[in-house]
């Protein structure tokens, strides 16, 4: 879904993780991210789908500090958020633009992982993973990172690389 489809501005519903649909919905989050260049996370609403899910993955990313792998989360909640440092963000929803926005430089997050036991999932990320984080923790409640942008000035043009 891109920008402004309604989906992605309202907040996403929290839903059971162990619902056939709701690993469903994780396993096409994980196959849509993993098949789109460049893309380290991807939420639920993201794919038209407006309940609490995303997938993570900073694995290999340069500017990966800390790296739990590959993370998907269902009905995420911050359980601490450290001070804010504004960064560069994209994002798939809005593919001609990026921009400068300020998240926690280490958050820790706790949610469900989904399936048939669903287990509790803490994760302790910094820098760039806590920035990955946050970016889906806003798709979850209605966000994008324009909405966060610091003013016109903070919203650019995305490069192109050919």
């Amino acid at each position: 879904m891109h920008a402004p489809n309604p989906v992605l501005s309202r907040p996403a519903a929290p839903v059971d993780p162990s619902d056939p649909e709701v690993l469903a919905v994780a396993m096409d989050l994980v196959e849509t991210m993993r098949v789109a260049p460049g893309c380290v996370g991807l939420a639920a609403p993201q794919l038209g789908e407006p309940v609490r899910v995303f997938a993570l993955d900073v694995t290999g990313h340069p500017k990966a500090r800390s790296c739990a792998g590959l993370v998907v989360m269902v009905n995420p909640v911050v359980v601490e958020a450290g001070e804010a440092r504004k960064g560069r963000e994209g994002c798939m929803s809005v593919p001609d633009f990026t921009g400068d926005v300020g998240r926690p430089r280490t958050l820790t997050v706790r949610g469900l992982v989904p399936g048939p036991t669903p287990r509790e999932l803490i994760v302790e990320a910094d820098a760039f993973e806590a920035r990955a984080f946050g970016h889906e923790l806003d798709h979850l409640d209605g966000l994008l990172f324009l909405d966060r942008a610091a003013g016109a000035q903070g919203i650019h043009p995305r490069k192109r690389y050919l």
